[in-house]
């Protein structure tokens, strides 16, 4: 009855394909759903007496294989503060509220009431929390929580500098000020003002002052000195001394009106490179910029996923800070991946150890932030194998009803 067996063995096999192309279909629009493929395979043969090869006859086909394809969804640039798509190879991390682990290519994410970063199901997703504003994508992975309102304290000022250029032409005696703005151990802000008076060729005094009305004991509308020297230029208005090897110029605050700490700070008169920060040349007197290394309070006024899966705070006062990053696992057999429901999936019993790291590296995919990857069926494709798979049904189904007729002559000549 072999007749029947194999077209009906058929039937099933092309069911199967059907629903793999309707479940593709249903997937048109999922994030990050990776389309599957069906592959057919023929059963084993019998020998129909004889043995050569022109004597065997097919047992039909087997159960057809279903693979999902991981191929590279296109990206779509979303706006979602949280969205995260991968360019490239990788998973997103998961925690299932039961406990288990998943891997997914959705980044939609969302917080929850705790402000924990989890997907549209509600699994945790995993990478590493940031301390200081720094974070180290290294060690165990865990949930990722995002404070609701996380006040940045204070930073007072320790160091600051002024460039500025002082008119070489100057008559003596000519002067110069200029504002520079530093904050207090509580983030309040002063206005220390540099005053330079030109005291000879090539030579210049400064007067660094805070208003009185800042101090205790101070008098109001009269500035305090708080630091005073002499500065030398060579004959190319390079500034000669202070030398570069020497200590930045101390200026100290003392008895803050508003209760601060006394301040101890330090005026740098070189960069880095050991550049002058203060040149004489015989231009107007001008200062072209200031820094300084105070933070105010702040509250943070936006956050959002960045670039390779760092998630960035925005603070009020400017300042950004990376809160947390979310890892991605690396799988070099993905096929051997299965489908778990909720665009997740879970290790198979051929799948290679994940290796999880940090996007962008080890051969890991970027990570896009605001962006989602798109599912990667193609309609096209998925209605041709659909007419080619209800052909095939039909065929199948024309081998039954012709079996049937042909059982039922037989029937009909024992009659």
């Amino acid at each position: 009855m072999s007749s029947f067996f194999i077209p009906l063995g058929a039937l099933n096999a092309t069911s199967t394909a059907v629903s793999a192309v309707g479940n593709n279909l249903a997937n048109l629009n999922t994030t990050g759903y990776k389309n599957s493929t069906v592959t057919f395979s023929d059963m084993m043969s019998q020998q129909i007496g004889g043995t050569v090869a022109a004597s065997q006859v097919g047992m039909g086909v087997a159960a057809p294989l279903v693979k999902h394809q991981f191929s590279q969804g296109a990206i779509q640039s979303t706006g979602g503060d949280f969205d995260a798509a991968i360019q490239g190879n990788g998973f997103f991390i998961v925690k299932n509220p039961e406990g288990t682990t998943g891997y997914t290519r959705a980044g939609n994410f969302t917080l929850d009431q705790a402000g924990n970063l989890v997907t549209s199901s509600g699994a945790a997703v995993q990478g590493w929390m940031g301390t200081g504003g720094v974070v180290s994508p290294s060690g165990a992975v865990t949930n990722i929580t995002i404070p609701a309102s996380s006040l940045q304290i204070p930073v007072p000022t320790t160091k600051f500098s002024v460039s500025a250029n002082l008119d070489a032409s100057a008559a003596t005696n000519a002067t110069f000020s200029t504002p520079m703005q530093v904050v207090d151990s509580l983030g309040a802000n002063h206005t220390l003002t540099v005053t330079y008076t030109k005291t000879g060729p090539n030579a210049w005094s400064y007067d660094v002052t805070i208003p009185g009305d800042d101090l205790k004991g101070g008098t109001a509308g009269t500035a305090t000195s708080v630091a005073k020297g002499n500065l030398t230029f060579d004959t190319a208005g390079k500034l000669l001394t202070p030398a570069a090897t020497a200590a930045p110029v101390a200026v100290n605050v003392t008895n803050f009106a508003n209760g601060a700490a006394n301040q101890n700070m330090g005026w740098n008169l070189y960069n880095t490179d050991l550049t002058s920060t203060t040149t004489q040349f015989t231009q107007a007197s001008a200062a072209s910029g200031t820094t300084q290394d105070g933070l105010t309070s702040a509250q943070p006024v936006k956050i959002q996923m960045g670039a390779n899966g760092v998630i960035v705070a925005q603070y009020s006062n400017g300042k950004t800070i990376k809160v947390a990053q979310v890892a991605v696992a690396g799988i070099s057999n993905p096929e051997s991946l299965y489908a778990v429901g909720n665009n997740e999936f879970a290790l198979g019993a051929n799948t290679a150890a994940p290796s999880i790291g940090a996007a962008n590296t080890g051969g890991r995919g970027a990570v896009i932030g605001n962006s989602l990857e798109a599912s990667t069926v193609d309609i096209a494709t998925e209605f041709t194998n659909l007419m080619q798979f209800q052909r095939s049904y039909q065929a199948n189904s024309k081998v039954i009803t012709t079996m049937d007729e042909l059982a039922q002559d037989v029937i009909n000549i024992k009659r």
